[in-house]
């Protein structure tokens, strides 16, 4: 699909974005802690399947399977030097899945680490990775690019800015809040929605919002929502909710939200001005199916 088609549409109707990728991969096989960008030269086929179900729910964004592909996560993998080939893989199996049905997001996650003076990152080394990452993955086929599970406004920023750089396309920009007292919701580094809002767009970001969180249930990506519609002003917003906060059994993280609570809180998300619903942690096709269903029969 065109890029530039993207934001038309969006100002046309409410959009559904994909769900996890790491756990549908673990789901295949995958070992949990080895690196799922792997998967995109060694197993592609697997990861298309994943793709391929997503877009089947009915899907218009589907999300390359490259969060932790800056080079400084693949670093910790011993995978240094291989971040154009996983990345460019990474979108590539993403638009053979789906070829022209749906928009193909550039994910990029945070680098892992802090910037200075919290850590010894520049902003303008970060820059330049995320330049690299963002160009990878343009090469590879993707539409758009997706900022994802921010904390730091800075890095945020710095993201934006690197994905505007690399590409003419447009990109979101989400962050990770935690419940906190659950009407006042912070990234872990303290920041408001107010100010995440305002850094993002101010660093060019087309769409912004929200993914993920800490022991955020769906009642809270309500209340979330209500509050990041008001910050973002005329800037489209995008929620892509866990399923549920996660509950510990028997050592394992369960995400307790069925597709049909999950497709119960669209409605809500939809009247409270958000463009863009997807999933997060804990979500499959299943779910994003329930939610696109609803997302239909509202829009």
């Amino acid at each position: 699909m065109n890029s530039k088609d993207l934001l038309t549409e969006l100002a046309t109707r409410p959009l559904l974005c994909d769900g996890a990728m790491g756990t549908q991969l673990i789901a295949a096989g995958l070992a949990p802690g080895d690196c799922g960008m792997l998967w995109c030269v060694e197993k592609p086929d697997a990861v298309e399947a994943v793709h391929r179900r997503y877009r089947d729910a009915g899907c218009d964004l589907i999300t390359t399977n490259s969060f932790g592909g800056c080079t400084t996560n693949l670093e910790r993998h011993s995978l240094t030097g291989h971040a154009d080939e996983l990345n460019r893989a990474a979108a590539q199996a993403a638009r053979r899945a789906v070829g022209d049905n749906a928009w193909v997001l550039a994910d990029i996650g945070p680098f892992g680490g802090f910037l200075e003076p919290l850590g010894e990152m520049t902003a303008a080394e970060l820059f330049k990775l995320f330049v690299q990452q963002a160009a990878a993955l343009k090469a590879g086929g993707a539409d758009a690019a997706l900022i994802e599970t921010m904390t730091d406004p800075g890095e945020a920023a710095v993201a934006v800015k690197a994905a505007k750089q690399a590409a003419d396309w447009p990109v979101i920009a989400t962050y990770a809040f935690d419940r906190g007292d659950g009407t006042n919701y912070r990234t872990m580094m303290g920041t408001t929605i107010e100010v995440a809002m305002k850094e993002a767009i101010a660093a060019g970001a087309d769409v912004v919002g929200a993914n993920c969180g800490t022991a955020m249930n769906l009642e809270d990506y309500a209340r979330l929502a209500e509050q990041m519609v008001r910050a973002a002003g005329k800037t489209p917003v995008i929620i892509q909710p866990n399923a549920g906060a996660p509950q510990n059994v028997g050592g394992k993280d369960i995400y307790p939200a069925t597709p049909a609570e999950m497709a119960a809180l669209v409605p809500t998300l939809l009247n409270a001005g958000v463009r863009i619903i997807g999933g997060c942690c804990g979500t499959s096709p299943d779910h994003l199916r329930a939610m696109g269903e609803t997302l239909r029969k509202q829009s």
